[in-house]
């Protein structure tokens, strides 16, 4: 029985991948667009590549990847401005040279893609985390303050703990930020298993399952924060048709939506709750969150779980911030249609 569950589950993983990226693909395609008519009167760069990647340059006070009014509040807290260390894992690959400063580093809040950015540019904008709208629709306290990569500290069994980043903590709520990204990532059973909580939080089984390639090694992305565990079989050349040689490929077993898990158990570590925000053009994100919220074992660790769209998000927004995250992102709140983009404008 728990074979036939495991193969089912392995099924399911693979099903979830192919929606995954298909609904991935077609939204990096739509924020390609907007963004190359966003950027032409703003400093950036695209990546080199057949589907280039906007990335933008700060000019002054200006940076074409947030809207103005967030960007100068970002300037002037110096807590926020750290976000701005973490180094765009293949921009000196993959990016032509900053055409303000050419010594400057690429940056991961520099990308168009960046979901990071997304979460600043609307938190950072002033009033925003005040907005009585807006701590209503998370359930946060007033007076709450946004910190950005927040650190957990999630228990492990061997009396140590995990302090790995969570996107943002905001008074009691924290959250897991999400746009293009093609999943929740992957890890091995082993790697999960060591948390202190995993068993008083979660139903085991009823977790995603999923086999991951042993000593697979991680490769180069475009996008830092994608990295899936998938793998394509290695092929042969045969004159001019290309066929595949059959590898045995030994797995080993591992979690679906290891950030998910991970988060969850800091909530429940820190007594907060926890919500992630993602694009209601992701309906394969949506539905790997509701699974794993079907293995959580108790009513009340139940309740302090959500899911909130940009665009629920939106409504409860400044008029402008709503009309930048329109053009830029095609994020409008219920009953607004957004702007139009054309993708016989791309140049790729």
């Amino acid at each position: 029985m728990r074979e036939k569950k495991a193969g089912e589950a392995r099924v399911q993983a693979v099903r979830m991948g192919m929606m995954a990226g298909s609904y991935a693909v077609q939204l990096r395609r739509e924020l390609g667009v907007r963004n190359q008519r966003w950027a032409r009167d703003r400093l950036h760069v695209e990546s080199y590549g057949g589907e280039p990647v906007v990335v933008y340059a700060p000019e002054g006070a200006r940076h074409g990847n947030f809207f103005d009014s967030a960007y100068s509040a970002i300037t002037r807290k110096a807590e926020w401005m750290r976000r701005f260390n973490k180094v765009h894992a293949q921009g000196a690959r993959s990016l032509p040279k900053p055409q303000g400063e050419p010594v400057r580093r690429w940056r991961e809040l520099d990308s168009s893609m960046s979901s990071d950015a997304l979460l600043m540019n609307v938190f950072c904008t002033p009033e925003v985390a005040e907005s009585p709208a807006v701590r209503t629709m998370l359930g946060v306290e007033a007076g709450a303050e946004p910190e950005f990569g927040w650190k957990a500290r999630v228990p492990l069994a061997n009396g140590l703990v995990d302090r790995t980043e969570v996107d943002m903590r905001l008074g009691s709520l924290l959250v897991e930020a999400k746009l293009t990204e093609t999943d929740f990532q992957t890890r091995k059973a082993e790697f999960v298993e060591r948390y202190k909580d995993l068993d008083a939080v979660f139903e085991r089984d009823r977790l995603p399952r999923v086999g991951i390639r042993a000593e697979r090694q991680k490769e180069a992305i475009e996008f830092p924060e994608d990295y899936s565990q998938e793998y394509e079989a290695p092929v042969v050349e045969t004159g001019c048709v290309r066929a595949e040689r059959v590898v045995p490929v030994r797995t080993e077993p591992g979690y679906a939506s290891y950030q998910l898990i991970r988060n969850v158990l800091a909530a429940y570590a820190q007594g907060c709750s926890f919500c992630v925000v993602q694009d209601e053009r992701r309906p394969d994100l949506m539905e790997a969150w509701f699974r794993v919220m079907a293995a959580v074992k108790g009513a009340e660790m139940r309740v302090r779980l959500k899911v909130l769209t940009w665009q629920e998000l939106a409504a409860a927004l400044p008029a402008g911030l709503q009309d930048f995250l329109d053009e830029k992102y095609g994020i409008v709140r219920a009953g607004r249609v957004a702007s139009r983009f054309e993708e016989s404008n791309l140049r790729w």
